[in-house]
């Protein structure tokens, strides 16, 4: 159970600007109020603007943002530097006017102050991932702040023709919102993120082995799609669990992720029902000091040794190659989503030596217990004072190794959950588990049989919902998603 952060993304995911808190300024007194937000506003533009420029998008690009060089070297238009008494462009709450929305670059905001012009939006609001590419984006995308997971099962008499017109709608809907741009002339658009940016927003969408069925598509089913095998500590809820069609919306403002959410949902009705739906988030931009790995609900630094999508061997395991079979997933990538339940009151109960010795990290930094930082490669030979391992045998990262598993590799990009309280007065709370790789069979099934047999962590965890989904590789300009399984 671990968090996703690719390493080439893992100094710009968390932390995309560096913020600080507020200082407790009187009330009463407007201009010291204002004068404080916009230098702090200005200061988090340029951090943010520095670290967002780095965060790659899903072809291989950097995603927009409003300044800085993308990654071949070009310079972008700087964005609009805030003065002393502009305020940020998103910070609607401290006074902004009204926005705007814009195309591709993002929106633009009035002032608070009417005698200046308008400000540029934040480089979090404007921030765009690409539609199009090798891979879909919100695979190797830093992970945002807020997401959403949901399944569709077909109608009755839905078949192949009305996916394919369903995959085309929900395509041109995700391209246009992930762009920033404006809804069309007579749209029924529901107006959530009108004066909002695409604020990094991607879309990804997935196949389910009842898809091919529905579809008449038996032929064209991946071995890869074979179901997962039966674990001994699965308790799983069959209703949120699986689904003909799977979506991932992600983004780092919560009504531009429950936006999309909601287009592509109108744009379902009469061809697809929600199966199931469950609701995420992530450490926000600008929260920690510098740029930090994200913590997960235990307090545990989690997602420190994920695979590398830009290394050509890491890539491998994580995507489908180009010559790979079938065909239409070249590019593409199988994801298992768990949702896992954790026993936070039971967890909370531990010392913090316990609980360090169940993960096999520190949880002040992360580093491993055999000594070295967050990034030290933990060395599971090393022995203690008393001559026991360092690392015990069971520890969670010892576990999940992949010396410990014959090589197996995924990338893990997930959100964590929290939907109230159970009866007994425990946090309905934990991970919405994310693992993506070219062949399950080599990635997530050896790993979690292994788990399933001696974890140490595992006491503490109840997977509640499972579910594994084909995602075809990213759509050509023209293309929509799936054109090539739904028209090859």
């Amino acid at each position: 159970m671990s968090t996703n952060r690719p390493k080439n993304t893992k100094n710009t995911q968390d932390t995309q600007s560096t913020q600080n808190s507020k200082d407790p300024q009187d009330p009463q007194d407007p201009q010291s109020t204002r004068s404080t937000r916009s230098t702090r506003s200005t200061r988090s533009t340029r951090s943010t603007r520095s670290t967002r420029s780095t965060a790659k998008s899903a072809d291989g690009d950097s995603a927009k943002t409003g300044s800085g060089s993308d990654a071949r070297g070009g310079e972008r238009p700087a964005a609009v530097r805030l003065s002393r008494r502009r305020l940020l462009g998103t910070a609607s709450a401290a006074g902004a006017a009204g926005l705007a929305l814009g195309g591709a670059g993002g929106a633009w905001a009035h002032s608070a102050t009417q005698e200046e012009p308008p400000t540029a939006l934040s480089t979090l609001g404007s921030t765009t991932v690409p539609f199009h590419g090798t891979h879909q984006a919100g695979i190797a995308t830093p992970a945002q702040a807020h997401g959403h997971l949901l399944a569709f099962d077909l109608a009755a008499d839905s078949g192949r023709k009305q996916a394919a017109a369903l995959l085309r709608r929900w395509s041109d809907a995700a391209r246009r919102m992930m762009a920033g741009e404006p809804p069309r002339d007579g749209e029924r658009d529901t107006g959530i993120a009108l004066d909002a940016g695409p604020s990094s927003l991607t879309v990804t969408f997935g196949f389910g082995r009842t898809f091919f069925t529905r579809t008449g598509l038996e032929d064209r089913l991946p071995t890869q799609l074979a179901p997962l095998p039966d674990f001994s500590a699965d308790a799983l809820d069959k209703k949120r669990s699986d689904g003909d069609l799977w979506v991932q919306i992600g983004a780092d403002d919560a009504l531009v992720a429950f936006h999309a959410l909601r287009a592509l949902q109108r744009e379902a009705a009469g061809t697809a029902r929600v199966r199931w739906q469950m609701t995420g988030f992530n450490r926000s931009p600008g929260a920690t000091d510098r740029p930090r790995t994200v913590r997960n609900l235990m307090g545990q630094v989690d997602g420190t040794n994920n695979p590398d999508p830009d290394d050509r061997q890491d890539a491998e395991k994580i995507f489908v190659p180009a010559s790979g079979e079938p065909s239409w997933m070249a590019g593409g990538s199988y994801v298992v989503q768990r949702r896992i339940r954790m026993l936070l009151d039971e967890w909370d109960e531990r010392s913090l030596h316990e609980q360090e010795k169940v993960i096999g990290r520190r949880k002040s930094d992360g580093a491993p217990l055999s000594g070295g930082h967050e990034h030290t490669d933990p060395d599971l030979d090393k022995l203690g004072r008393d001559g026991q391992p360092l690392i015990a045998g069971n520890a969670h990262i010892r576990v999940t190794a992949p010396q410990s598993n014959g090589g197996a590799t995924m990338l893990r990009r997930p959100f964590s959950f929290h939907d109230g309280f159970r009866d007994d007065g425990a946090p309905d709370a934990g991970l919405l588990f994310l693992a993506w790789q070219a062949d399950p069979l080599r990635g997530f099934v050896p790993v979690q049989r292994k788990l399933d047999r001696g974890d140490a962590l595992s006491r503490f965890l109840r997977h509640e919902a499972s579910g594994l989904f084909a995602v075809p590789g990213g759509p050509l300009k023209g293309e929509y998603v799936g054109q090539r399984l739904l028209e090859g």
